[in-house]
């Protein structure tokens, strides 16, 4: 079984968040709807601040802006398992409108899903910051996990090779 580690480091977990997540093109962000029920959906994270805070695009109309508003605690998933990655992120999102903050993060790929680009009023900005996140990533390469998957099997453990590390992102 792999063992568990912890990063309690908040700057050492950010990096290493920042490190895992950063060439993940979606991930799935979680919130909670007014009747309580989790509300997941697929975003492009398009920014990680130097203090771990994930930036995502959206309208200000959009049904995750009104949950957030009414619960800001909500979760981010990211996988990669083409990598054998998988990344878990929980904290507390906050809806930004701030015009200039959409011209500095804008990039041209954003287009695609904001066709009027950036002078769009209705594009507000999705600031996550987390408090606690985990990662699992095993071996990437195909032989990689065949070896790692072998050496389990032979060894009798019930959980494949691999890193376990929870962070401590406050």
């Amino acid at each position: 079984m792999p063992e568990q580690t912890r990063i309690s480091d908040p700057a050492e977990a950010r990096r290493a968040l920042a490190e895992k997540t950063k060439d993940v093109g979606f991930a799935m962000l979680t919130t909670i709807g007014p009747n309580g029920e989790p509300h997941t959906r697929p975003m492009s994270t398009h920014e990680v601040d130097d203090d771990g805070s994930l930036w995502f695009f959206t309208y200000a109309d959009s049904t995750k802006v009104g949950d957030i508003a009414a619960n800001p605690r909500v979760a981010v998933g990211y996988a990669d398992p083409g990598k054998n990655l998988w990344v878990s992120v929980t904290g507390d999102a906050e809806v930004v409108r701030d015009e200039g903050q959409v011209h500095e993060r804008w990039s041209a790929p954003l287009k695609v899903f904001f066709p009027d680009g950036p002078d769009d009023p209705r594009i507000a900005l999705v600031k996550v910051m987390p408090l606690a996140g985990e990662i699992w990533d095993g071996p990437s390469t195909m032989v990689g996990q065949a070896i790692a998957f072998a050496r389990t099997y032979a060894s009798g453990a019930e959980t494949p090779p691999g890193d376990n590390v929870k962070l401590d992102l406050r």
